[in-house]
């Protein structure tokens, strides 16, 4: 005779709940460069800095581990992937093949209230770079571009975009390291001025080309 759960579903709904928690909090980190490449995760650390259980930590880790954005030895051992001169070709391929389809379908929705929006976070981007913060900036740029790319409406290509950014998250902040920028990517102005003047062949080529010039300096 079949035992009864001792799960309750609250208990369920509660579990749930905190490895969602846990999975979105991670995920942003990652994506937005606050975590190093190679840098070592445990579940013991995820759940006591998120005051959860092993439980969720573990299904948020596998979660990550199954977009790319964590990487699972078979040793157990939880990192941040660091990538290989041809996953990073890879994945600037990628981007430069996505991003600017999005802007494309972006273009026809591109209205004078989402240039003034995309003007005001480059603007945050520049802010970002002064006061030298990696992540700060590394999420401006993401939310430039995701601003731009959700009028495409678009769901599942962006996505893949977002996918894309998760994995380079790490990769990302060692790019900004190494560029010790002053002021904002030259390519967002160039966008702007495409969508001002409805140039989808200028639009394409600025974002194409802001996803994946600074990604290719990073291949030794």
């Amino acid at each position: 005779m079949p035992q009864p759960s001792l799960i309750t579903p609250r208990q369920a709904d509660s579990s749930a709940a905190a490895h969602e928690q846990v999975y979105r909090a991670l995920r942003m980190r990652i994506m937005h460069g606050e975590i190093a490449p190679a840098s070592a995760l445990t579940l013991r650390g995820i759940g006591k800095e998120f005051n959860v259980s092993m439980t969720p930590a573990r299904e948020a880790v596998r979660r990550l581990a199954a977009e790319g954005a964590l990487f699972i030895s078979s040793s157990g051992r939880i990192s941040t992937p660091e990538l290989s001169n041809d996953r990073i070709e890879e994945l600037a391929t990628l981007r430069a093949l996505i991003e600017p389809e999005l802007a494309s379908r972006a273009l026809p929705r591109a209205h004078f209230a989402l240039i003034d929006r995309l003007e005001t976070i480059n603007h945050g981007v520049s802010q970002m770079i002064a006061r030298h913060d990696a992540a700060g900036y590394i999420r401006m740029n993401l939310e430039f571009h995701r601003t731009l790319y959700l009028r495409a409406q678009s769901p599942a290509m962006l996505a893949i975009a977002e996918t894309v950014w998760l994995q380079l998250g790490p990769t990302m902040r060692a790019l900004y390291g190494r560029l010790n920028r002053t002021e904002p990517p030259a390519h967002h102005r160039m966008i702007l001025s495409a969508l001002k003047a409805g140039d989808e062949p200028g639009l394409r080529l600025a974002v194409r080309t802001d996803a994946t010039q600074g990604l290719r300096m990073l291949k030794g």
